[in-house]
């Protein structure tokens, strides 16, 4: 990629998710996004950003349809990077348990997601985040609020440095309790909260992502 060129990004469109306002914000931050379902695209891509909303099984129904949990896998095993947003951060733990729903995810990483513990549900709005040491994605931008819409989340992080690879980043936000607001583990980063309607701090972010390629 030439120093003029700007980075390609696919945005995987399963259906569950306003990926107009994802690709506007991937543009504004310096990328050539592009929602696609083409396997050579995604793969070529320099990042590729899986989105989703609403509840864990439908998303991860939708994703598997596509063959999304196919192209993350292989991205991933090639060092490629993903970066998932909102519920598309949900489905790459082990599962979750929604009402009486119990449901599989990618298990990418180990845990499960379940309902937050708080006095109002959904957490609908802006919040600051406890920022990962040394986080990539939050540099430059560690105090600024973000916007969340969600009802269920990971609390837990089990997962540890093995081998050559580091330790992943993990940040978190509060709301009624503590809970995983982002993962930075190697080529696949995730937020629970959504970039793309958080304003300056999101665009920041986003840049932040983008560079990091």
């Amino acid at each position: 990629m030439s120093p003029t060129q700007r980075p390609a990004v696919a945005v995987l469109d399963i259906g569950l998710g306003d990926v107009d306002s994802v690709v506007d914000a991937l543009t504004a931050a310096g990328a050539e996004a592009t929602v696609t379902h083409d396997r050579d695209l995604i793969a070529n891509a320099d990042g590729l950003v899986v989105i989703g909303d609403g509840e864990f099984a439908a998303v991860i129904e939708q994703l598997r349809a596509v063959h999304g949990d196919e192209f993350i896998e292989r991205r991933l095993a090639g060092g490629r990077p993903v970066l998932a947003i909102g519920v598309g951060m949900q489905i790459l733990f082990d599962g979750a348990i929604v009402g009486d729903v119990d449901t599989e995810g990618l298990a990418q990483w180990p845990g499960v997601v379940t309902e937050l513990d708080a006095p109002t549900l959904p957490h609908s709005g802006w919040s600051t985040v406890e920022a990962a040491p040394d986080s990539v994605l939050f540099a430059g931008i560690e105090g600024e609020l973000f916007h969340f819409t969600h009802s269920h989340a990971a609390t837990e992080w089990t997962l540890e440095a093995y081998g050559a690879f580091a330790a992943p980043r993990v940040t978190y936000a509060t709301h009624g309790e503590r809970f995983i607001a982002a993962v930075e583990n190697g080529p696949l980063s995730a937020t629970q909260f959504h970039p793309e309607n958080s304003g300056d701090a999101g665009l920041h972010l986003l840049r932040n992502w983008i560079a990091s390629f």
